[in-house]
């Protein structure tokens, strides 16, 4: 079971958008919901659910509007929120940005978004590519498109559209890894853990199914494979066209594609990682008029790989002035707004070092003290390139005309919330 009702309220509670799916739950039911949520506000008990008599109210708040589900039933609570942001998704996608003026911009449209998202209660269509062939921006061609809904809206594949051709065949397979990472001063690793997301880029004619194979632990250890270089996925999240039932029984992700591009899965790797980029950092004080910061950079990756577009936001005291800077490589800039220091490298190769020395004048040293200091925070991104070892072993197309498909893979690695402290 889901949601009665759905509302878009704007930033005072007063509702813009309301559609009772199931009628079961007044409409006037609403207007108890914003002083339960500041009540619960000011006791500092704020929830995800707020609950009225008899009517629960499951919420999420995005830029200047609340998206607020009612039901009276025990309902599936995680299917509601899914909801809520998929259907922020598909707004997004319609109208750029959502918040209260492009609600108020397209009424007509938000409300046939909402018919076809949900029905009785039930999350329906809600593949944005499928909604935009048949409920448009405009007035007129909204009207005719009624007549002609895409089979797609009826077929057990509604996130595929029939007829679809291309003069070349092909699959961009895009595995994508960010790596969280905290170090404190000491060195000792606080907190490390991989995110990672394959994402297609799928151009293919027909409707045909894809079986993609990896170094899956799991898999490896049913068919009595090394287990050497596999890699052992948790928290895996799949797009709605990937087949749950045969990944469950013998680990195949096996799919009918949506056409372009997508998000296939996403994983998570709760494993030590070694700091791929190490920092070091040393501050010199003079009497009290200067400062002097060093930091070092090491690339502690394979020397085959390369650091794209490196930068290293370096903390500096907050009434620090008259900055100077040398670098081995790179160049350093000071933002004083945010009270660091950037150094960026264009290029920064595996098993390198890197030194940055910053001058700084400081009226009063001792403030430093009481302020203490945030820590170094590094971005990068390294192509051709996992953390984990996670590889793509195969990628099967088949469909019924067996044309040829070209599948191409890429690899990279990039920093997620990746810090150092310094102290």
């Amino acid at each position: 079971m889901s949601a009665s009702a759905v509302f878009i309220l704007d930033v005072k509670g007063k509702p813009l958008i309301s559609r009772n799916y199931k009628g079961d739950v007044p409409m006037t039911e609403i207007d108890h919901f914003m002083p339960l949520l500041m009540q619960r506000e000011e006791e500092g008990v704020l929830a995800p659910l707020l609950s009225h008599g008899r009517v629960h109210f499951l919420w999420i708040k995005h830029s200047n509007l609340y998206l607020v589900a009612t039901t009276l039933k025990n309902a599936n609570a995680s299917l509601v929120y899914s909801f809520l942001y998929k259907t922020v998704e598909v707004f997004c996608e319609y109208f750029k940005e959502l918040e209260e003026e492009s609600i108020r911009d397209n009424f007509v449209i938000v409300y046939e978004l909402l018919d076809e998202l949900m029905d009785f209660g039930f999350p329906q269509t809600t593949d944005s590519k499928i909604l935009q062939e048949y409920i448009t921006q405009q007035g007129n061609k909204l009207e005719t498109g009624k007549s002609r809904v895409p089979p797609t809206v009826t077929n057990a594949v509604s996130w595929r559209s029939e007829g679809i051709k291309y003069k070349k065949n092909e699959v961009f397979i895009d595995v994508i890894e960010s790596v969280n990472l905290l170090v404190n001063a000491n060195g000792s690793v606080l907190l490390s853990e991989i995110v990672g997301t394959i994402k297609l880029k799928v151009f293919l004619s027909g409707m045909p199914e894809l079986r993609l194979g990896l170094n899956d632990r799991v898999l490896f250890e049913l068919t009595g494979r090394s287990k050497n270089k596999s890699v052992e996925l948790e928290d895996v999240k799949f797009h709605q066209c990937v087949r749950l039932s045969r990944f469950d029984n013998d680990r195949t992700i096996s799919f009918i594609p949506p056409d372009g591009d997508f998000e296939l899965m996403s994983y998570r790797l709760s494993t030590q990682v070694k700091p791929l980029i190490w920092i070091e950092s040393v501050i010199e004080k003079f009497s009290h008029s200067r400062v002097e910061i060093m930091v070092k950079a090491k690339g502690q990756f394979k020397k085959q790989s390369v650091a794209n577009g490196v930068e290293i936001s370096v903390p500096v005291p907050s009434d620090a002035d008259s900055p100077r800077f040398k670098t081995s490589v790179g160049s350093a800039k000071y933002v004083p707004e945010k009270n660091v220091v950037i150094w960026s490298i264009k290029s920064f190769p595996g098993g390198k070092e890197y030194l940055m020395r910053a001058h700084f004048g400081l009226p009063s040293v001792e403030t430093e003290e009481v302020e203490g200091r945030p820590p170094i925070g590094v971005k990068f991104e390294i192509p051709y390139f996992t953390v984990s070892g996670i590889q793509v072993r195969y990628m099967k197309i088949i469909e019924k005309s067996g044309y040829q498909a070209l599948p191409w893979v890429r690899y990279i690695t990039q920093s997620g919330d990746y810090q150092l402290r310094t102290s």
